[in-house]
């Protein structure tokens, strides 16, 4: 029973899981953030070969 009273108290693995969690939300908002700004990159490289594509069409 000692053991159990002990092991109720310890507040280790509560401090493990509060860091995997704060871990976590730090990866889903790099994610998105990254996500975000390969949106814009790929629409800026587009926009790049279409003014490209249409100079070298009419030179």
């Amino acid at each position: 029973m000692k053991f159990f009273n002990k092991l109720r108290r310890d507040e280790q693995g509560a401090t493990a899981i509060e860091y995997g969690l704060i871990a976590a939300l730090i990866a889903v908002a790099a994610i998105s953030a990254m996500g975000l700004v390969g949106d814009g990159v790929t629409s800026s490289f587009m926009k790049a070969e279409k003014e490209l594509n249409k100079e070298a069409a009419n030179p």
